[in-house]
């Protein structure tokens, strides 16, 4: 029972070792770099991958030379020169999986010398599973060819365990973000914090997570101008806590040291207190004025005529005392919470992230100490813009609650989504830590570096690939994969639209049900 095909050979081995197998690349037939091939030995195979190409020939460089130049002058007829069997393209290849009854591991030998290569197909992949907590990814890539055969990784270690995402502008990032979570709204072993500074996953004005047919019952939107059915984003000022303000907001020691000193005279009206204090005997007046108008930008609190103004409605002292609570909840039944934070400032919305990702991550910790944490769905947080708090000058100042998330969430099942465009910013231990990564178009060498040496598959030779991703190409490198998979990334709209379509044949056909 050997099963050798020869349908689709693209070339044969002719040298090369493990860095790099090296295949004559047959006649009239194209390889694109990325793409995926296979050499079969009866009902085992070798998968690798194209990494380069060059040409190749027999003849002499300095004849090749002349000839061209003759050929270019137009002096003579130099057909034997031009003959397929003296020029040829090499292929360069990287073993990246040797398969073997359905069994797959990293390649401890090399395929035999002369054996024929021939591009993949998706028979050859079917040994990919889905798991029990599935997190779809899209389909694979085998350069530009998509195959039929979806990407699946285990999601509740993929999330606890802290995932990258990375790209330069216009590479599709908040595409992948909005199919990774609309397809997690399947699945009830997660919960999801979205932290969303430019209101794009909801789809207030157009298609977006709203949209999913487990909306209703799993979707949360808070926002501080919300559409009718949704929450409002309130706060009440006592539910802060000096610590949501460090890593964060800029402070001076003298500046702490007096939230502290406020803070443990009067838990609950700390912020107030600094607010209305005309002079304190233990701090400075400069300290006091200073912290007054950094409470003023932060929480849009001042003080008018004696009384206490606020400019804004995301802080009050009247309503919003249970908001966090209730988003720590929401989250721990599973669903996903949508936070916009379009209409605030940097300092603000890092802030409410910071609040609501310390709420979680206390409740979380207590329960792990208490030992009922197994009981509950793993939480997910997506930040955008990853560096603003997970930057190495942001960390420099003190560490804030998505550093110790990134250190030790996973102990709490509690994980972060980090979205750049520039990893190299974040500093090299968090970068490590973070054992999903996907990584989408990258033109800045610098920033390819920071990736490939962080990454938990060896993708050293995929620096060039990785430079010439498309819009929706991306490279999936996991702890939980055994390799690094070439990846599309489905549109969105696509998605919805063929939801839609389900829904409404479903609807049609209800007369007779066919399930």
């Amino acid at each position: 029972g050997c099963r050798c095909y020869n349908m689709d050979i693209v070339g044969k081995i002719v040298s090369g070792d493990f860095s790099g197998i090296i295949i004559r690349q047959k006649t009239g037939i194209d390889v694109e770099l990325g793409e995926l091939l296979v050499t079969r030995e009866c009902n085992d195979y070798f998968i690798m991958q194209v990494f380069d190409v060059s040409y190749g020939s027999q003849i002499p460089e300095r004849i090749r030379s002349l000839a061209a130049g003759l050929k270019l002058e137009e002096e003579s007829n130099l057909s034997f020169l031009e003959n397929e069997l003296s020029n040829f393209i090499l292929i360069i290849l990287k073993p990246i999986l040797f398969v073997s009854r359905n069994k797959y591991h990293l390649p401890k030998r090399l395929p035999k010398f002369f054996a024929a290569v021939e591009r993949i197909n998706e028979e050859d992949l079917k040994f990919l599973e889905k798991p029990n907590t599935p997190l779809y990814f899209g389909q694979i890539r085998s350069g530009s060819r998509i195959l039929n055969i979806d990407v699946f990784l285990n999601g509740e270690d993929v999330l606890t365990h802290h995932m990258l995402i990375s790209a330069s502008t216009g590479k599709g990032k908040s595409n992948l973000v909005k199919v990774l979570t609309y397809n997690l709204l399947n699945e009830s072993y997660a919960g999801l914090l979205i932290i969303d500074p430019h209101d794009e996953y909801y789809g207030r004005t157009k298609k977006g997570l709203k949209d999913h047919p487990n909306a209703i019952s799993k979707i949360v939107y808070y926002s501080i101008n919300p559409p009718p059915g949704a929450n409002t984003l309130i706060l009440d000022l006592r539910t802060i806590k000096p610590w949501h303000l460090t890593g964060i907001v800029p402070l001076t020691e003298a500046q702490i040291e007096c939230i502290y000193l406020f803070y443990n005279r009067d838990k609950e009206n700390w912020i107030e207190n600094i607010v209305l204090a005309e002079k304190d005997d233990n701090v400075s007046i400069v300290t006091l004025d200073v912290l007054k108008r950094k409470f003023n930008n932060i929480f849009g609190i001042s003080l008018e005529n004696g009384q206490l103004s606020f400019r804004n409605n995301l802080f009050s002292n009247t309503s919003g005392s249970t908001t966090i609570k209730n988003v720590v909840e929401y989250l721990e039944k599973g669903k996903t919470v949508i936070l916009d934070t379009s209409k605030l400032g940097g300092e603000v919305e890092l802030m409410i992230g910071g609040i609501f990702a310390e709420g979680v991550f206390s409740k979380y910790r207590d329960l792990s100490f208490k030992g009922h944490l197994n009981e509950k769905p793993c939480i997910s947080i997506i930040i955008e813009e990853a560096p603003r708090v997970l930057g190495k000058d942001v960390l420099d100042k003190g560490i804030n609650i998505f550093g110790t998330i990134a250190r030790e969430g996973r102990k709490f099942r509690i994980g972060l989504v980090a979205i750049t465009q520039l990893p190299s910013l974040i500093p090299k231990e968090i970068l490590a830590n973070m054992n999903t990564k996907i990584i989408m178009g990258t033109e800045m060498s610098n920033e390819r570096s920071a990736l490939i040496d962080s990454s938990p598959q060896d993708i050293s030779e995929e620096s060039r690939n990785i430079a010439s991703l498309d819009i929706g190409e991306a490279l999936l490198t996991s702890t939980f994969s055994k390799i690094a998979i070439p990846l599309k990334v489905p549109d969105f709209g696509k998605i919805i639209k063929t939801n839609e379509k389900i829904i409404k044949d479903k609807t049609v056909i209800r007369g007779v049900d066919l399930e």
